[in-house]
């Protein structure tokens, strides 16, 4: 894929996930990202999937048949049950928006768990979410 539209970031997050096909349509019908590749094996499982918003990439991939994501991981190990309890986002994304609210409206309309609702802080307006395998992302409207 050559980048016509926008210029390559020079730091893109890698993200991967058990069911990537599911994870690329969720992430663009909850949190507006926009699919720009997508390379399957013969059995669909995506090796490789690029996706934008406004600007800014992520890469995602089904690593292994036996990889777990956090909200399996969280199942079954007491330590990562024990951290998936508290809202933070300490091992997740960091998203600039517009607008928390609409994102927001839109995010939890899709189905996103909501780790706290929109909020102002010193610096800016905020909200927390998890992705439909346990990622968790932080989407942010700066003053």
């Amino acid at each position: 894929m050559q980048d016509t539209e926008m210029e390559r970031p020079r730091i893109v997050p890698m993200i991967a996930y058990e069911n990537g096909a599911a994870a690329v349509d969720w992430l663009v019908r909850a949190f507006g990202f926009r699919e720009l590749d997508r390379i399957t094996e013969s059995d669909g499982t995506i090796s490789h999937a690029e996706l934008d918003f406004e600007g800014g990439r992520i890469f995602l991939a089904t690593p292994t048949p036996d990889y777990q994501s956090p909200k399996h991981h969280g199942k079954r190990c007491a330590a990562a049950k024990r951290w998936s309890a508290v809202p933070w986002v300490i091992d997740g994304l960091s998203v600039q928006v517009d607008s928390v609210d609409a994102h927001f409206a839109r995010a939890k309309g899709a189905g996103a768990t909501i780790l706290s609702e929109p909020q102002d802080n010193p610096y800016g307006r905020l909200y927390r979410a998890e992705d439909l395998e346990g990622h968790r992302w932080m989407f942010i409207e700066e003053h």
